[in-house]
């Protein structure tokens, strides 16, 4: 998954925030329906062989499930539509759909506004009402859509204050910035790395609950890309990092001074920080960065992909991802809503031929009671009056 991150910041422009993680689970549920190039395009993106995708993506969740201040969630919806006055539903590969999270399985009515709804209010209920809307365009063809829900929130073990920012940065300059700062004695929390694209200072904010965020500074000139990268290079040990207490003095990395000061009286080493409070959203089209999330050939609708998600044919029709994230001086939350709308593909496989007769009793008609052997009629009948329908008993926690 992280490595997906590191792709990901490659392709990405300007001021943005996204999700690997939010992507990946629903990445590997296709993958393991798909078949072709789909998979094998799919599998490559994941890191992993589509066989082994769909278990992974299960631990995966179980796993985020035990961590505190972590939420997430996946969702699945399929199509329902009346053709012939007969109900029809997309039916679903039995052994796919039983890999998917107990009452994930939800159904498209074909009210494209009513659909949309109900996808809005399980995004608002999966991201505590950080997301409001579900990163999907319901179109006439929309067979499935496949949605995460990740949500994350902690507060600092250490507390900022804020102020104004104070910055040289021309266009933060411009206009008054809300600034954070704080003072700790544990120099270890700060770093220098020595990364192929130049070096990068990382701050590490901890949360109450495990849950961290790391600040990333690389040096003027380079590349978002890189520094992201960077950043998950040293979680992956591929970076030497000089520590805070082992920094020399002097300018020691990307905004990172070390210097001596004259006081009173004896005082610990101290790491002072200043940094910007933020509250940014994004959105991405997954599918313009295909060769990153691997749905390149699952988007032709000349045929299926996903045999093993379904018979019906089914292709690649939008993956949308919505975010966000807000850092201040008591802590930080984010939120990601990922989702893949699966659109009908090609010409259904139709090498049986049945019969289906439609027959409706809705006027009245006459019926004869028989005994089956002897052909012997027991009883007669036209019915012109039937049976009125039950009148449903009012219950009060319907009415909610």
């Amino acid at each position: 998954m992280n490595a997906l991150t590191a792709r990901w910041a490659g392709a990405a422009e300007g001021g943005t925030v996204f999700s690997a993680a939010g992507v990946w689970p629903l990445l590997a549920h296709l993958a393991d329906g798909a078949d072709g190039a789909a998979r094998a395009e799919l599998a490559e993106a994941l890191g992993l062989p589509a066989g082994q995708a769909a278990a992974a993506a299960r631990e995966l969740l179980t796993a985020m499930a035990t961590v505190r201040g972590l939420d997430t969630a996946l969702g699945l919806w399929t199509n329902r539509t009346l053709e012939l006055e007969l109900e029809l539903e997309l039916e679903l590969e039995q052994e796919w759909e039983a890999g998917l999270p107990a009452g994930a399985h939800g159904v498209l009515t074909g009210d494209a506004a009513a659909d949309q709804r109900a996808l809005d209010a399980w995004t608002v209920k999966r991201t505590g009402g950080l997301i409001d809307r579900m990163p999907v365009t319901l179109v006439e063809d929309t067979q499935m859509v496949m949605a995460s829900a990740l949500t994350l929130r902690t507060q600092w073990l250490s507390p900022f204050h804020e102020t104004e920012l104070e910055t040289a940065y021309e266009p933060w300059a411009t206009t008054p910035r809300l600034g954070l700062q704080r003072r700790s004695a544990l120099l270890d929390r700060v770093g220098v790395a020595d990364t192929p694209g130049g070096h990068v200072t990382e701050l590490k904010v901890l949360g109450t609950n495990a849950l961290d965020v790391h600040l990333l500074l690389g040096g003027e000139g380079m590349q978002p890309a890189h520094v992201l990268r960077a950043g998950v290079d040293i979680l992956a040990g591929r970076c030497a990092v000089l520590p805070g207490p082992r920094l020399p003095y002097g300018n020691a990395g990307p905004g990172l001074q070390v210097h001596k000061m004259r006081c009173t009286r004896p005082e610990p080493p101290s790491l002072y920080v200043r940094t910007a409070a933020y509250d940014m959203h994004a959105s991405h089209d997954l599918l313009k960065l295909h060769e990153v999330f691997g749905p390149t050939t699952a988007q032709d609708t000349a045929r299926g992909h996903f045999p093993g998600i379904s018979a019906f044919p089914l292709a690649i029709g939008s993956a949308r991802q919505n975010t966000m994230a807000k850092f201040g001086a008591l802590g930080f939350e984010a939120a990601a809503v990922t989702a893949f709308g699966a659109v009908g593909a090609g010409i259904p496989d139709l090498r049986y031929v049945t019969t289906m007769i439609s027959a409706a009793f809705d006027r009245p008609f006459a019926f004869l009671a028989l005994h089956r052997h002897t052909r012997l009629v027991l009883t007669a009948g036209w019915v012109t009056d039937p049976t009125p329908a039950p009148v449903p008993e009012y219950d009060e926690e319907d009415d909610w």
